[in-house]
């Protein structure tokens, strides 16, 4: 055998990346490895409301979380999209929903037909055309009914959580499978002087620990994969200009949304997560644009109920690191790279970083090869979340302040650019592989809803305006019938998952 299995795995930092990594192995690796865990209490984790994206339900699946009892261990809700309040200008919304958007036609889809209609009068809201953004208007949730069939079938959706909770969770899972949590605060980092590899991390008391593979999940600061090994980092500020967050909770209001809402402010945007117990709210902005005071006084004075504690401050840059797996070190989580939170993809990131390294696990020689894949999946998958972030601020008609006036003018991504060509010519959207996270549905969604409005597929003329508009029309009434018959997302969580109080 020229490339033994290697014995332990050490995860340096917990919080949400640091339990989803060691719960996933744990299970999935089934004890073959020795897996331990180093963090400290005494450095704090992000820990906010997070809100998701549909496949957190494939890493609950793998894990064999039951869906109920994770709700109520983590004060969670249901989401279907998320609503974008102001983005294309003041006074307009839009919601980008999971799920399918109507029924094909031809080989053509439900937004080229619309395109070609509503211009003419008598057609609803692109919103309409979706069963999750329509049920998410009605604040209205049932899970998919494949037996049912289409527009039932059609429904996809996520959640909302407290991350503290959630990481509580999946550490009472991981130690249950055997990972050993040791608390501390690391010193120093041993590498090997013939390899540059990671030898063993030391603690503030002393203790030192050793490994096979090093998993950094120690946050922003990267103290492996950063500090360490010295992997360097690609800045994206030129387009991304948030730098900054606060984030404070909120008592929740009357109605506990399935959907995560997303409002421009001056220089940046607010979001509002719902949770059961409370409702997490964060602005995420530029301190080139805006004060720490300004940003303070902006989220308090916008909260939809009363605060529950004082606002925290998040520092960021947006970007990833040149490398995620160097030597014998994996970077999973911030340590990787921050987007931010505008589509939720911060713990999908988490999720595919493990799952590539699962299937690229390394044995003692920690092959080239599979190290140089990792890292170019990783870089495109990454490049195409930006790209998809960009988007938001790009399309827009807003310039009313020099925040977004900066944005709208900017040179973009020439990734992004082709895109936006290609969309504007014809309203399509192609995918290049199976790195790109976001489907055409969701371009769609977003590049109409900020406010583009391209020239539809000619092939759309093939169908008489009136068996067009019969089209649609049948869509918009099947879905508000189904939608209407739908339960309200708090009866949903009442009756399925309600979580006992804190």
């Amino acid at each position: 055998m020229t490339n033994p299995a290697i014995s332990s795995i050490t995860i340096v930092g917990g919080g949400t990346a640091g339990w989803m990594t060691a719960a996933l192995l744990s299970k999935l690796l089934m004890g073959r490895y020795a897996i331990t865990l180093i963090e400290s209490e005494e450095i704090g984790t992000i820990g906010v409301g997070e809100a998701t994206i549909p496949a957190i339900k494939i890493f609950n699946d793998m894990m064999e979380i039951d869906e109920a009892e994770f709700l109520k261990a983590t004060q969670g809700t249901f989401k279907l999209g998320i609503e974008f309040v102001d983005w294309r200008e003041k006074g307009h919304s839009y919601i980008h929903g999971f799920g399918k958007i109507g029924v094909d036609r031809l080989w053509l889809h439900t937004h080229q037909f619309w395109l070609k209609m509503f211009p003419k009068g008598g057609f609803r809201d692109f919103d309409s055309y979706s069963m999750c953004t329509a049920a998410a208007r009605k604040g209205r949730f049932a899970p998919p009914d494949a037996r049912r069939g289409p527009p039932m079938s059609d429904l996809d959706y996520a959640y909302h959580f407290d991350a503290s909770l959630y990481a509580r969770y999946l550490r009472s899972l991981s130690e249950k499978r055997g990972v050993k949590r040791i608390e501390g605060r690391i010193t120093d980092v041993v590498l090997k002087a013939e390899s540059g590899f990671i030898d063993k991390v030391v603690l503030q008391s002393g203790q030192a620990i050793g490994g096979d593979l090093f998993i950094d999940c120690s946050g922003m600061r990267g103290l492996l994969i950063g500090d360490a090994l010295g992997v360097g980092y690609q800045d994206w500020s030129q387009w991304l200009l948030c730098d900054r967050a606060y984030a404070v909770p909120s008592a929740n209001p009357t109605q506990i949304t399935p959907y995560v809402t997303c409002t421009t402010r001056d220089a940046g945007w607010q979001w509002r997560i719902p949770l059961q117990h409370r409702t997490g709210n964060g602005y995420v902005h530029s301190s080139a644009y805006t004060s720490d005071q300004q940003a303070v006084d902006t989220l308090m004075s916008t909260l939809g109920g009363p605060a529950l504690g004082d606002p925290r401050l998040i520092k960021f840059r947006p970007g990833k690191r040149h490398q995620t797996w160097e030597k014998n070190c994996v970077a999973i989580g911030l340590s990787a790279g921050f987007l931010e939170p505008l589509e939720s993809t911060s713990i999908h990131l988490i999720q595919t970083g493990l799952l590539r390294l699962l299937s690229l696990f390394p044995g003692q020689g920690f092959h080239a090869a599979d190290i140089r894949e990792y890292n170019t999946y990783s870089d495109d998958e990454y490049r195409d979340i930006r790209d998809f972030i960009i988007a938001h601020y790009k399309i827009t008609r807003r310039d009313d302040t020099p925040f977004w006036a900066y944005v709208k003018h900017m040179e973009v991504p020439e990734t992004l650019q082709r895109k936006i060509d290609l969309f504007q010519s014809s309203a399509r959207i192609f995918k290049r592989g199976a790195f790109e996270l976001f489907r055409e549905e969701s371009w769609v969604q977003v590049l109409l809803g900020q406010g583009m409005w391209p020239d539809y597929d000619p092939n759309v003329d093939m169908m008489t305006e009136a068996d067009i508009a019969g089209y649609l029309h049948d869509i918009e009434a099947v879905i508000g019938e189904h939608t209407d018959a739908m339960p309200r997302h708090e009866d949903y969580i009442n009756r399925y998952c309600k979580a006992a109080s804190l």
